[in-house]
């Protein structure tokens, strides 16, 4: 089963519509019309774990830092990796009850945690 197509990812009060682009067994991949913002879901099952990620990857335009008149295209990723045992022993309820703490933590308060941690705070 995959994700609505297109995902919509919505990014300083600007909705990005994105496309399904490619398929495969385990794997599927949206990017937006212009090419900047792409957006993965992929599992990865080995013998003892299972790894379950979705993955953001952006990319811009900005002053190059050595030749400021001049624009370089820069990129970021954020994504979440699901690590879990391939043989069981956590449910999808169990680590979602994980993720959700985890979530709550990291966005509690206008995500303090996480403007501290881009900030280099540890």
């Amino acid at each position: 089963m995959s994700f609505a197509d297109p995902a919509t990812v919505t990014i300083s009060a600007v909705p990005i519509t994105l496309p399904r682009v490619s398929t495969g067994e385990d794997k599927s991949e949206y990017m937006s019309g212009d090419g900047l913002n792409h957006l993965t879901a992929s599992h990865d099952y080995g013998d003892k774990r299972t790894r379950r990620m979705i993955r953001w990857d952006g990319a811009k335009m900005a002053p190059d830092a050595f030749r400021p008149a001049e624009n370089v295209q820069v990129t970021t990723s954020v994504y979440v990796v699901f690590d879990v045992p391939a043989k069981g022993g956590y449910t999808a309820t169990e680590s979602l009850a994980i993720w959700t703490g985890f979530n709550t933590y990291l966005t509690a308060s206008s995500s303090a945690i996480i403007s501290k941690l881009l900030g280099g705070e540890s």
